[in-house]
């Protein structure tokens, strides 16, 4: 396995390297879990080369406590990946991808990236995508690997390839969970035992939307915020009922696996994320 610290190195080591070889790429912010090393599992039986970077990107997060306080675990996280045989690891600065004085590029995403995470995180996606666009043009994978828990960046990142007239395929691979059903989350190392038995609450959420689904939107959102009430340290940021291609808002059901439920909530300060495509 591979590291490399700076994209000078990266790029002239990409640049040695036969052409032809397909080359799959997952970027991360560490804390590695399952869910991560399933995006790098993916990739090896996809493509030829596989490339791995751990980045806590400052500019995604609106909240600089939760910048200060998401969990660094490079050494474990490089003992991961070397197991999963992942191929390339990229593990750059913040100086090595942002000029001192570099402002966020502003993205129009339309309304993929008006509700939900683009609602509650102002920034968010114009710092994700900035980032991401960065390490396509560094790597310029031929395939890309995404976790479906972030459902709303998996789609914007979709429209960021088309932004940039990119051929890179976006690949979404289905949420990794914990034997409890908990999404795995770099955040759920944060979390005390009680806490995570108490975010149940939000998967439990989700298959109720998906075994009720004829008892239609309405009454699923009356049921969630009910849910959530009754619940002490558990609250609700949002619940969402969106079209999966534009992330609007619906009322009624879309054609079939064209609708999601999508659910934000906080405990123990800690932010949690979830959906379900129905």
């Amino acid at each position: 396995m591979e590291i490399f610290k700076t994209k000078t190195e990266l790029t002239s080591y990409l640049n040695s390297i036969d052409s032809k070889k397909s080359v799959g790429f997952t970027p991360t912010m560490g804390a590695l879990h399952s869910g991560h090393l399933q995006l790098i599992k993916s990739s090896k039986i996809e493509c030829d080369l596989t490339i791995c970077s751990i980045f806590v990107n400052p500019t995604q997060f609106n909240n600089s406590d939760d910048f200060k306080k998401y969990p660094k675990k490079l050494k474990g996280d490089l003992e991961k990946l070397k197991k999963v045989n992942c191929d390339i690891v990229y593990t750059p600065t913040i100086n090595d991808l942002y000029v001192k004085g570099m402002k966020v590029k502003e993205f129009n995403f339309g309304s993929l990236a008006e509700s939900m995470e683009g609602e509650y995180r102002p920034g968010h996606f114009n710092g994700m995508a900035t980032i991401v666009e960065k390490f396509f043009n560094i790597i310029n994978p031929t395939k890309a690997f995404f976790g479906q828990k972030d459902l709303q960046q998996l789609q914007i990142v979709k429209a960021l390839v088309k932004q940039m007239h990119s051929d890179i395929e976006i690949i979404g691979i289905p949420t990794i969970r914990e034997r409890s059903g908990l999404a795995k989350s770099s955040r759920n190392s944060l979390l005390s035992k009680n806490a995570k038995t108490e975010a149940l609450l939000i998967r439990k959420c989700l298959n109720f939307c998906s075994q009720n689904k004829n008892l239609g939107i309405s009454k699923l959102q009356k049921h969630i915020k009910c849910a959530f009430k009754k619940s002490r340290n558990l609250k609700l940021e949002y619940a969402a009922f969106v079209s999966l291609n534009k992330m609007k808002e619906i009322k009624e059901w879309e054609a079939e696996n064209q609708s999601a439920v999508c659910i934000a909530a906080y405990i123990d300060s800690v932010r949690l994320i979830d959906n379900i495509i129905l």
